[in-house]
């Protein structure tokens, strides 16, 4: 992707971006707008109100995400509680974890962004604040800053995250803002565990700490998360797994906050390194590996759903989840751009977005009547090289992350990704990236590119990962059934033995480079 500073007018700017035309790169032939949304519901699955709010929202629904982007606007410095995994004062250019900023921005600043971004990437859908602090921390800047995008970019969807100790008393701001979806940070409802995570909190112009400071912390987030369900908004309940700390104890979180209205929760692994300077990243707190995650995923998926998608961004991302172009967007940058914002242009683009996306769902629901009642009892996971649009669209060597899906004869499930170094470095591959690549996918009986070279490929064939790149641009869910169809006949005709994969580790600290 070019400068935005190169590229010159804002209409201009939209066909120039390679990755957007790419979503706009239209198969229109869909004859059904069904969608089959991971997080997981469809329309067909929701009330229209319901469905209007999320059926372009990349947090809100694993389906969209492969097709719209979000971005956060870093107003909010501040913040009242201490958590163990955080460290705000930390950034690694390649790096994504929440609270991490390169700038704080002012109101204005943010607003200009917004509009910024907006005008370049039209599938950009969702502006959030989340920090680096807590943004009802902040409540001044954040409040005003949604007023001000309100104003200028009304099809713009507002939302906001926090860990929830002020929520109680900004309730009817938030909802005169026309804030829809909020996002609670709830890693707890027991206090003894609470204060395992939360040194202190700063609470009514007191410092609190040990388990009088979780109590109240775990008071207010729960009291504010049923008024938020009482007056309609949507809440997303984020939870991050601490392994021998609150892993078990998750599943209570669960049924406490489906029980208070929560729409969605997301569980999340610790992200501790000791580079970041946290205190569970120096006390050589582990966080938890592929498997772990997944079985707790699996464990509290029932009638709330589960997000697997989330990609613990930055509190200054752009772009679609996985994919931050947060560095073509500095303040610099945007001061010099020509922005008009275009609301018809948007709406245009978007309907293109999805004609696309209801042919990859149509795709997939027409592979899967493949099955045709066929019953097995494997399943197994897959990673896929995408860069966006529900495509196998990445070079093995290129790519920055790795999406996982199960498969079994009911269709292809997205169940998380994988972080990775880049493998490719100016034309070679680098053998440590590939190992490390490699134990990230481990647990993956195969990976689908869009291409790969013939060193990693025979590794990973070494490895028992069967690299398979005949799909290649094609879509995901459609292909990786029809492999999965094949795989099932060669094992029925004993050409090949089915085995259960090991476990996989999940990428922890900076990556080394973006690529």
């Amino acid at each position: 992707m070019n400068a935005v500073v190169e590229r010159g007018k804002h209409v201009k700017a939209a066909v120039y971006n390679g990755r957007m035309m790419q979503s706009a790169a239209c198969r229109a032939s869909a004859k059904s707008a069904q969608a089959s949304c991971g997080s997981e519901a469809g329309q067909g699955d929701l009330p229209t109100e319901i469905w209007e709010k999320v059926k372009n929202h990349p947090c809100y629904s694993e389906e969209a995400h492969h097709h719209y982007a979000r971005m956060h606007v870093a107003v909010a410095p501040a913040c009242n509680v201490q958590c163990n995994y955080c460290n705000r004062k930390y950034d690694c250019a390649n790096e994504s974890r929440p609270g991490v900023v390169s700038e704080k921005l002012t109101p204005e600043q943010a607003v200009r962004k917004v509009l910024a971004v907006a005008t370049t990437i039209p599938q950009m859908t969702v502006l959030g604040i989340a920090g680096p602090g807590d943004p009802l921390a902040n409540p001044a800047k954040t409040f005003k800053t949604f007023e001000l995008v309100a104003e200028a970019a009304p099809d713009i969807k507002l939302c906001l995250s926090t860990n929830g100790l002020a929520l109680p008393d900004h309730i009817d701001t938030i909802a005169r803002s026309k804030i829809d979806h909020v996002t609670i940070t709830i890693n707890m409802v027991d206090p003894e565990i609470g204060a395992k995570i939360y040194p202190w909190i700063f609470f009514n112009h007191k410092r609190y700490t040990g388990i009088d400071a979780a109590r109240i912390l775990t008071d207010r987030q729960l009291q504010g998360l049923e008024m938020l369900s009482e007056r309609g908004i949507l809440c997303k309940v984020n939870s991050v797994m601490i392994p021998n700390i609150n892993d078990d104890h998750l599943i209570e979180v669960n049924k406490a906050v489906k029980s208070r209205g929560a729409f969605l929760h997301n569980i999340m692994p610790l992200i501790s390194a000791p580079e970041h300077g946290t205190v569970f990243g120096l006390n050589g707190q582990r966080g938890p590996t592929a498997q772990e995650l997944k079985a707790l995923h699996d464990a509290c998926e029932g009638e709330i759903k589960m997000m697997r998608h989330c990609r613990q961004c930055r509190a200054d991302a752009v772009g679609l989840l996985g994919d931050d172009l947060r560095a073509e967007f500095t303040t610099d940058q945007v001061m010099k751009m020509d922005v008009q914002y275009d609301l018809e242009m948007r709406k245009a683009y978007q309907v293109r977005v999805e004609h696309e996306r209801a042919a990859k769902v149509a795709a997939a629901q027409n592979e899967r009547a493949e099955f045709a009642g066929e019953m097995s009892a494997i399943t197994l996971l897959v990673a896929v090289a995408t860069k966006g649009s529900g495509l196998i669209n990445e070079h093995f060597g290129h790519a920055k992350e790795f999406q996982v899906y199960e498969l079994s004869t009911s269709g292809a499930k997205f169940v998380g990704h994988r972080r990775v170094d880049v493998y490719c470095q100016g034309g070679y591959g680098e053998e440590d990236r590939l190992s490390a690549i490699m134990r990230g996918i481990h647990d993956c009986h195969a990976v689908f590119v869009s291409k790969i070279g013939g060193c990693p490929k025979s590794n990973l064939i070494k490895a028992g990962i069967e690299p398979v790149d005949q799909y290649a641009h094609e879509f995901i869910e459609k292909s990786a059934i029809a492999w999965f169809r094949f795989y099932l006949d060669k094992v029925k005709r004993g050409e090949i033995q089915h085995v259960q994969r090991g476990d996989a580790a999940i990428r922890q600290g900076s990556l080394i480079s973006a690529g």
